[in-house]
């Protein structure tokens, strides 16, 4: 990989993984929707460099579906949501502010401990970074456990598909074009559910706190 390459790889995991700190530390729903389609850019961002790399055509296709599903049509779905939303901000999340972007911190760092290993047997560059890649899943989770706000956890949860999906871009070069497109197409259709679900929570009940839901349920 040529060195031009490798800043364009590294740069596009630094922006994987600042978005995904950026989730945590914004409490506005429309600016995790923005965080999120630069997460997307930046995944297809990847997928480019490695077709450019291994002269992949299957991977080039890839990163184009990825780039035009992540980056646009799922936050474009998402923001469709925000319109109807009259709570736009995350008002009261189980940890605050300070204390997420420090867990956030902790939780790069072990994702850098703990891609110690692939960087041994892969020391690569796409290998190197994988370490980002892992650390954005690890976020994404913490960002799931920690949110109340049913458009919060969606965002949480294309976050951590986002940095498996990168992942496998590092580290095996991508997955077959059938299985991306069908993995894809899976997480477009649980977003579109999850829109009607959130829009009918709202209109229904009045807003999409989950706490306020399960009191409901109780």
């Amino acid at each position: 990989m040529s060195s031009a390459s490798t800043q364009v790889l590294y740069a596009a995991c630094g922006v994987l993984v600042l978005s995904g700190i950026g989730v945590v530390w914004r409490r506005e729903l429309s600016a995790l929707v923005h965080l999120l389609a630069l997460q997307g850019a930046a995944l297809a961002l990847i997928a480019a460099v490695q077709a450019a790399h291994t002269a992949s055509v299957e991977l080039a296709v890839i990163a184009v579906v990825v780039a035009t599903v992540k980056a646009v049509i799922l936050p474009r779905a998402l923001r469709r949501v925000l319109v109807h939303d009259d709570q736009p901000r995350e008002a009261a999340p189980l940890v605050n502010v300070t204390a997420s972007l420090l867990a956030a911190g902790a939780l790069t760092l072990a994702a850098y401990a703990a891609a110690r290993p692939l960087v041994d047997l892969n020391p690569t560059p796409a290998g190197q970074a994988a370490s980002a890649a892992l650390a954005v899943v690890l976020i994404g989770f913490f960002a799931l456990v920690t949110r109340r706000r049913a458009l919060s956890q969606i965002v949480a949860v294309l976050m951590v598909d986002n940095g498996i999906a990168a992942l496998a871009f590092l580290i095996a070069a991508g997955v077959p074009l059938i299985v991306e497109l069908g993995v894809t197409a899976d997480v477009l259709l649980a977003v579109l559910v999850l829109q009607v679900l959130t829009a009918r929570m709202h209109t229904h009940l009045g807003g999409t706190d989950l706490d306020d839901l399960r009191e409901l349920h109780d």
